[in-house]
């Protein structure tokens, strides 16, 4: 038992630190290739993300400005309170409608059609805490400004003029929460372009460097790849000038056979 597990350490300790000696080896790789290549996935980089830059600038600047209402029950009992929240249901169809997208056009005096100002008005509600949102998006933020507040102050008199009908107790006031103070850039959104950009940039850059070592994984330019491919242990290599230098006086004697007088030639190239 003893001599097994001791074994089963040294194998265990072996494979870990192969493991370790490959994980070396794979690392000491890609920071060569990042190295010898690394610019071109900087390149591809800087060119998708000033791509992304310059599309964004060609964009049509859309502006939205936002304005939400409160619905407020006038007892809160939990009848009532479930009532509000399908309530809220037919209040987000009513700000859709036709009819209401005419009133604002009358009032802001806008030069639109109804469909073109529904297209321009996105309308959400929360039952959590009995609000509904209204958000107007237009190229100019002064119209879409308009749009919210105008539509908010339509609904909220339409809603009081109702409730004038209404029991006290079963009333169910609208109110502005807040008047709509400036418009926010909606789209483009330039820097979140230029980050993607930079960021597909890389990946593909990435994947170019990796294909090209892909396809010069076969070639053996140093002892290092004799070692990595063969298995074997380079022992010495021949320099490049040596090689060059027999190459030179091979060809003078290939020229010397061939001339006239090849003995005068081999006597002239050996001196």
């Amino acid at each position: 038992m003893p001599f097994l597990w001791y074994n089963f350490t040294v194998q265990f300790g072996n494979g870990i630190e192969n493991r370790e000696e490959r994980f070396a080896v794979e690392l000491k790789d890609y920071l060569k290739i990042l190295r010898k290549r690394g610019w071109i996935i900087v390149l591809v980089a800087l060119i998708a993300g000033t791509a992304a830059f310059g599309f964004s600038k060609l964009q049509t600047p859309i502006y939205k400005a936002n304005i939400q209402l409160s619905v407020e029950p006038a007892r809160l009992d939990w009848g009532l309170s479930n009532t509000v929240k399908d309530i809220l249901r037919s209040y987000v169809v009513r700000l859709n409608s036709h009819s209401m997208a005419q009133k604002v056009i009358d009032r802001a005096q806008l030069d639109m059609t109804t469909d073109e100002l529904k297209s321009k008005v996105f309308i959400s509600s929360d039952a959590s805490n009995y609000t509904i949102e209204i958000e107007a998006r237009d190229s100019d933020p002064q119209v879409a400004m308009q749009i919210a507040q105008t539509m908010a102050e339509l609904f909220v008199q339409e809603r009081e003029q109702w409730n004038q009908e209404q029991d006290q107790r079963d009333r169910i006031v609208v109110s502005i929460v807040d008047n709509v103070r400036r418009a926010e850039i909606h789209t483009p959104k330039t820097k979140m372009n230029v980050l993607v950009g930079l960021i597909f940039g890389a990946i593909v850059g990435a994947i170019i460097v990796f294909f090209m070592e892909w396809l010069e994984s076969d070639i053996v330019r140093a002892p290092e790849d004799v070692e990595r491919f063969v298995g074997w242990t380079v022992l010495g290599t021949i320099p490049a000038g040596v090689e060059a230098s027999a190459g030179r006086r091979s060809r003078r004697k290939a020229r010397a056979l061939a001339s006239p007088e090849p003995y005068q030639a081999l006597g002239r190239g050996s001196r």
